[in-house]
């Protein structure tokens, strides 16, 4: 793991700590309060913290209570239908990031991979350690590691797809990673997974940064609507998460939901596009 990518998971769990003691305190908490509790002076920690997400700790704690998914549902709710109507789908403009994609065949995707090369490698994120993976055609995996830890998240991508052949190589994926990362730059997606969790990745990528929509209106929007159970399933089976945004769907009483890779990493995902969003 190189120096940058360890930066990063550090920078990650201060951001955790954080979004933990923020939940704790109540009371909002004062800089100098939430920088004493980290062991960080409050020039460090507010350069720190304003380098990762973009607005001071004082802006940010609004987006970090136990109730910013219902103030979420409540305010930035995203009927997907209307969405797509407006354009904001899986070709058009994804957080200032343009993405394009192919969805793997049935035939290939039935075949688990055979064939098919997948390059990986790990990389520095604002959300600590993440494994990018990607075929010739596009990115095909990305993963967070900050609460599962490394092992496991390579485990569990590569029971993606059993019979590909995996060639670690992160300066071929650079480009790709970095482009996610920044939010900029253009990025190709290469889907692979059965048709119906294809239908629920592309409803995904219909709801805009800083917005959220609910498992059920995903089932919806796909044309079925008593899925809810099955598209809950096909969100947390998304193999490019982020760029792919499941973090972005709630239950409909405004509670988060799970989350594959941790709910810590949930939450920060939805605060830092918040935060952004307003602040932009």
């Amino acid at each position: 793991m190189n120096v940058q990518t360890r930066e990063g998971s550090y920078h990650y769990g201060v951001m955790r700590r954080a979004l933990e003691l923020i939940d704790e305190g109540g009371e909002d908490l004062s800089l100098e309060d939430l920088a004493r509790r980290m062991d960080m002076s409050p020039s460090h920690f507010q350069r720190l913290f304003s380098a990762w997400v973009g607005v001071s700790p004082k802006r940010y704690q609004q987006y970090l209570r136990l109730g910013h998914a219902k103030a979420l549902l409540r305010d930035h709710f995203t009927t997907l239908d209307a969405a797509h109507a407006v354009g904001l789908s899986g070709s058009g403009r994804l957080h200032d990031l343009f993405l394009r994609w192919e969805a793997m065949s049935p035939g290939d995707y039935a075949r688990k991979g055979q064939g098919l090369v997948v390059r990986w490698g790990w990389f520095d994120s604002p959300f600590g350690l993440a494994l990018v993976m990607g075929t010739d055609k596009g990115l095909c995996g990305l993963a967070f590691a900050a609460e599962t830890g490394a092992e496991p998240a390579m485990a569990d991508m590569r029971t993606r797809w059993p019979q590909a052949d995996f060639v670690e190589d992160p300066q071929s994926l650079r480009p790709w990673a970095e482009a996610a990362f920044a939010q900029k730059g253009e990025t190709a997606l290469h889907m692979i997974g059965a048709p119906l969790q294809i239908k629920v990745w592309e409803a995904l990528l219909r709801i805009p940064s800083g917005h959220v929509s609910t498992y059920s209106e995903i089932a919806e929007s796909i044309g079925s609507p008593r899925a809810v159970r099955a598209v809950g399933t096909a969100v947390g089976r998304n193999p490019v998460s982020w760029l792919i945004p499941c973090h972005r769907a709630l239950r409909k009483s405004g509670a988060l939901g799970g989350y594959h890779w941790g709910l810590p990493v949930k939450r920060a995902m939805l605060a830092y596009e918040a935060a952004r969003s307003d602040d932009s």
